[in-house]
């Protein structure tokens, strides 16, 4: 049985949405300071 395409993987969204994805940019960057602010205990992917 093939594997269903749509379903999302951890490597996928890693690369995508992760932390490391979110540091390279200077808005990513403000993505992480707004939910450290709110005090969120998980930042990202």
């Amino acid at each position: 049985m093939k594997k269903n395409l749509t379903t999302p993987t951890n490597i996928v969204g890693k690369r995508s949405q992760g932390f490391r994805k979110k540091m390279s940019s200077k808005n990513g960057r403000k993505v992480l300071a707004r939910r450290r602010q709110k005090g969120r205990k998980k930042l990202s992917f």
